[in-house]
């Protein structure tokens, strides 16, 4: 058989969206359409799998709204793609994600995301002052609170641990199963306030009341989380801590955003 070549180019450029697995609208010129899972443009019809019936048909040409029906074809290709891409592009962030979580040391403590680097923040050293008496904790628990009102401070003015983004990423290694979260740090003249705790005489209910920062967490292992601010921090002193308020122990490690007032 001989193929003249008005239809052999017609053949060419046959259109085929059996690799997507879905039905296309061939759509006819007085709007209607039927549902598709492939057709051919020939010499002066078009030769259809019909998704209806699962057999080829035929329609002639002059009856078909080929521009409207490849419009809508082009458009779902793309958009087939478009989600293809995105897909890829998650499952390269959630192995980028567990990769990094994986480099997480498995000591406790906090670890500042710092491009593919992470770097450990220091523990902080605090203070507990009530009624004029001073007590130093050497990163210790419980808090040494007594009844009435006990603030819990950094006996220093500026955090050593400085970062120049607003929206700082850490990971989270706990050390048992409590509270953490990211709060702002009260300056005072010569120390930074980490909390006031509240002790009712004659309850001995403990209440403590902090500058929350609203964050996102995400939880990467077994006591291991992600954590950082939902909006932009602005320059001062901050830190991340981990707490249990039935049994009084807190944990501080403090760091700034941008360059300290004092030093």
């Amino acid at each position: 058989m001989k193929w003249r070549w008005p239809v052999l180019l017609a053949a060419l450029l046959s259109v085929s969206f059996a690799l997507f697995g879905e039905t296309v609208k061939l759509y006819l010129k007085d709007g209607t359409y039927q549902l598709v899972k492939e057709y051919q443009v020939l010499q002066d019809r078009v030769k259809y799998l019909s998704a209806e019936r699962d057999e080829w048909e035929e329609i002639p040409l002059d009856l078909i709204d080929l521009n409207r029906t490849k419009q809508e074809a082009a458009a779902h290709e793309e958009q087939v793609k478009q989600e293809q891409q995105e897909d890829s592009d998650e499952k390269a962030a959630l192995r980028q994600a567990r990769q990094e979580a994986d480099s997480v040391p498995d000591d406790p403590g906090v670890y500042y995301v710092h491009g593919d680097k992470l770097e450990a923040v220091t523990r902080a050293d605090i203070v507990v002052t009530h009624d004029s008496k001073r007590t130093v904790l050497k990163i210790i628990s419980p808090v040494p609170v007594v009844n009435g009102k006990n603030f819990v401070d950094i006996a220093s003015t500026a955090s050593k641990f400085r970062v120049n983004e607003d929206r700082p990423e850490f990971y989270f290694r706990l050390d048992a199963v409590e509270g953490f979260g990211m709060i702002k740090l009260t300056p005072k003249k010569s120390a930074r306030q980490v909390e006031t705790v509240t002790v009712e005489a004659v309850t001995n209910e403990l209440s403590e009341q902090r500058d929350n920062v609203a964050t996102f967490t995400k939880q990467a292992g077994d006591e291991l989380f992600k954590i950082w601010p939902e909006k932009p921090l602005l320059p001062g002193e901050y830190a991340l801590i981990q707490f249990s308020a039935e049994q009084g122990h807190l944990q501080v490690w403090d760091f700034g955003v941008g360059d300290p007032a004092s030093k």
